[in-house]
């Protein structure tokens, strides 16, 4: 450090010329508790956590979105357990701020909010979910929620969709498709499209479809957050697109966890799969 060369080169003078420790601190702008800390690691040259931090790197940067850290401690934690190390919570903070790997971007406070709710339009459905999530197997129960990520959040929007789901549904699946009071789901050839099938939350009762808007609040947040107008729409779509392939096939999600290793969505979908 040059701080020690410049005490090594003060032992040289007389002691009344030389230098207080404070003083050259306060003129480095460095605290005390710093200096001895970074003399410690330099000392101490062996780091046990040498090849766990290589690993949390490759971890964060899996989970770097434009360069930006989006994985918490917690889902850090899980990633090393599926690599067979085993830390406790506490450690992987810790380690996390040494790194300066942690994720800031949920500090944000977010105004801008779209709303597709005009009071009641058309038919409403029951709420034939009333918050219960103990699906057993996937196209049970099915989430749909409209965002202004959309360019136009028409009626041909949410025709496409249930056409992309009908298509994709496996034989005899015969899922309840659940959404907010929103006013393209109370249109009539919606509702008498989906019929029994169709379930809405209450107004004043929105958790019964916390799970896709939890899903848009991860997807604005980690990707869409600070980003700038694009002149393309197709670079966009692509965007979006990759990100939802990586939500599905690669992030680890705490809410699917299994005795804590946790389960990326795509697996747990194939294992519930009869």
């Amino acid at each position: 450090m040059i701080l020690d060369q410049i005490r090594a080169e003060q032992l040289q003078m007389p002691k009344a010329e030389r230098f207080r420790l404070n003083d050259l601190l306060s003129k480095l702008e460095l605290k005390r508790a710093t200096y001895y800390d970074e003399r410690k690691r330099i000392s101490n040259k062996f780091d046990k956590y040498h090849e766990v931090k290589r690993q949390m790197m490759i971890i964060a940067q899996k989970y770097s979105m434009r360069n930006r850290f989006t994985a918490g401690y917690r889902r850090i934690q899980v990633e090393l357990e599926r690599l067979g190390i085993h830390l406790a919570g506490d450690t992987v903070r810790s380690l996390m701020r040494d790194m300066d790997i942690q994720v800031t971007i949920y500090n944000r406070h977010q105004n801008q909010k779209y709303s597709s709710y005009r009071g009641t339009v058309g038919h409403l459905a029951p709420n034939r979910l009333h918050q219960n999530f103990c699906a057993t197997k996937p196209y049970q129960v099915c989430h749909t929620d409209v965002s202004q990520v959309s360019l136009h959040p028409n009626s041909d929007l949410i025709t496409r969709t249930v056409d992309e789901l009908i298509r994709n549904l496996p034989d005899h699946a015969c899922p309840l498709i659940h959404s907010d009071q929103g006013w393209q789901y109370q249109l009539p050839f919606y509702t008498q499209r989906l019929a029994n099938h169709q379930s809405m939350s209450r107004k004043g009762h929105c958790l019964d479809n916390a799970p896709v808007e939890s899903f848009f609040h991860i997807l604005k947040t980690e990707l869409l957050d600070g980003l700038p107008l694009f002149e393309d729409i197709t670079a966009f779509q692509m965007m979006v697109q990759d990100y939802i392939h990586f939500f599905n096939y690669e992030r680890v999600s705490l809410k699917t966890k299994r005795h804590d290793s946790g389960r990326i969505p795509k697996s747990c979908h194939d294992s519930l799969i009869v």
